[in-house]
């Protein structure tokens, strides 16, 4: 998916892309609420205000998280996505009363270490103003991505089911790229049309699989491979933009994974 919107770069704007990218996605999405029974039961919900707050910060996280990708190489965007689970751990102690941990405690520290790192450059006028802007952008994705994942957590305590939570943010994301229609939007072309339903299906496979691979093995079991994607960020954008990753990338990265790793309860793992 980020490949997809890396490509497209500025030809498209934002608020195209995160139409895109939301309503294909609702294809893969209700094709498998069907396949499992639940549709449309399953999209029952008794929380709708609880929904539209996830669901608005989940498509604001999507504007800056593209825009971050824009702006940044894609490795480097990547990364800062994973400042999520550190911000995270900080928004449950504060919201929901979690107990904070010496565990999460040290998570902390290393990823705002390494959110630190990534910023040196742009204050020490290492980056161009894109940079600057992109790092700002991709820590505001990772505070609004937490928020989103508490308000998440809070709607499954409440019993709210997984196929309503994923279908709606789909729905409400599409609603909200739609808006900015006023502001003009682009033809494409083909190739670039293909790489908007391209996106939409990537986000909404990637949803899936990841829902079906939970149901198949241990959460920690799975971690490692939620981590692998930023060795696919650096080979990809490598191979098809180029990139290689900076000082930055180098310095910050470690702590910013060690960071996300160390923050996450052990159950979540």
């Amino acid at each position: 998916m980020g490949l997809c919107v890396k490509a497209l770069g500025d030809t498209v704007p934002l608020g195209q892309v995160v139409f895109f990218r939301s309503a294909i996605a609702l294809l893969p999405l209700a094709a498998y609420l069907w396949w499992r029974g639940d549709w449309p039961g399953g999209l029952r919900t008794s929380r709708p205000f609880g929904h539209i707050g996830r669901c608005l910060m989940g498509a604001a996280a999507m504007f800056t998280s593209f825009a971050t990708i824009r702006l940044l190489p894609l490795a480097e965007a990547t990364m800062l996505s994973y400042l999520a689970p550190v911000m995270l751990a900080v928004l449950a102690w504060v919201l929901l009363k979690e107990r904070l941990t010496a565990r999460r405690i040290a998570g902390v520290a290393l990823g705002l270490a390494g959110a630190a790192a990534f910023c040196l450059p742009a204050f020490a006028g290492g980056l161009p103003d894109t940079g600057g802007l992109g790092v700002f952008l991709g820590i505001l994705t990772a505070m609004l991505t937490a928020g989103a994942l508490i308000q998440v957590r809070r709607l499954t305590l409440l019993g709210e089911g997984a196929g309503a939570i994923a279908f709606w943010f789909a729905v409400v994301s599409a609603l909200c790229g739609l808006a900015t229609l006023p502001w003009g939007w682009t033809w494409p072309g083909t190739a670039g049309t293909m790489l908007l339903i391209a996106t939409g299906f990537a986000g909404g496979l990637a949803h899936i699989l990841m829902t079906l691979s939970f149901r198949h093995a241990d959460a920690s079991a799975l971690a490692p491979f939620e981590y692998l994607s930023v060795l696919w960020a650096v080979a990809l954008g490598f191979v098809f933009f180029a990139e290689v990753p900076g000082l930055a990338f180098l310095l910050a990265g470690p702590l910013v994974l060690l960071g996300a790793i160390v923050a996450r309860p052990p159950r979540a793992r």
